[in-house]
């Protein structure tokens, strides 16, 4: 999906446009399930929070600054934040282990063709590949472990700034990425 089109379902779905809505919804809903997948392993309670994330997203549109990131970031941030709140609802009463790092983003959808597709094959891993190694090691802290930007400073020692500056740039450069391979399938 282009900026400039993803940009005017923006607007359209802070303005209670529910078409527009279903076009982000199909467009990105696989790469929020991936996220929510790989934080709660389990594909059911996966596909329950997806559902939750996205009537976060349709609710809270009007509340999405541009200025503060892309759309996706927001969207990501929503169901990332739904995942890990239910990941420690569940760990309350239940044990269960986050995937290892070999399987960053993995989700199964049928294409027009019937043929079945794995995220990682369009390149997840290789886009996370490209990343300096300390934006990585933000995306896997923040994004996949579910630390807070606060126990990242502390877990590394390293300065809250500066994990907050590396995760900036890590989430706009997948940002951008990703909007590319989005493109290209």
């Amino acid at each position: 999906m282009k900026e400039e089109e993803l940009n005017s379902l923006v607007v359209k779905i802070q303005q209670g446009d529910s078409k527009a809505f279903e076009k982000i919804y199909d467009a990105y809903s696989s790469a929020l399930f991936g996220i929510c997948k790989k934080i709660l392993v389990d594909t059911e309670i996966a596909e329950d929070v997806l559902q939750d994330a996205f009537i976060k997203i349709w609710q809270k549109a009007s509340s999405y600054d541009a200025s503060k990131g892309t759309f996706f970031t927001w969207m990501l941030n929503v169901a990332r934040n739904t995942a890990i709140d239910k990941y420690r609802k569940s760990s309350k009463n239940t044990t269960f282990s986050i995937q290892n790092n070999e399987d960053y983003v993995s989700v199964n959808k049928e294409n027009s063709t019937g043929n079945t597709i794995r995220t990682n094959h369009i390149g997840i891993k290789d886009l996370l590949a490209s990343l300096p190694e300390e934006q990585q090691l933000m995306v896997e802290y923040l994004y996949y472990k579910g630390y807070t930007q606060q126990e990242v400073s502390e877990e590394l020692n390293i300065p809250l700034g500066t994990v907050k500056t590396r995760s900036r740039k890590a989430l706009k450069a997948l940002g951008e990425l990703f909007i590319v391979v989005i493109t290209w399938i």
